[in-house]
């Protein structure tokens, strides 16, 4: 079965808040099965516009993906980034 992966941009404008979306994103992640594969880090920007955070997170399936952020644990995460960063995400199925 093909693996899913959310790939997400981030512009973070509050650091400190953001630490709280990490600390309520991390029981979400852990029920399924998120391996962080790409989390911040040096990157180089090739085509259009860049955002300073750049997140690639597999799961065991596309549909684990989906359900992950669909979760009510997550929600919880996702509402307090929505409060603190700019993002755009995006879940794709592996080859």
């Amino acid at each position: 079965m093909p693996r899913g992966y959310w790939i997400a941009r981030v512009d973070i404008r509050d650091a400190e808040r953001y630490k709280n979306y990490v600390a309520a994103a991390r029981p979400a992640f852990e029920k399924y099965g998120a391996t962080f594969l790409a989390r911040g880090g040096p990157f180089e920007a090739l085509e259009g516009k860049a955002r300073a955070r750049n997140v690639v997170i597999e799961f065991p399936s596309l549909q684990a993906a989906v359900d992950c952020y669909n979760s009510p644990e997550y929600q919880i995460a996702a509402a307090i980034r929505q409060e603190v960063a700019e993002a755009e995400m995006v879940v794709v199925e592996g080859v």
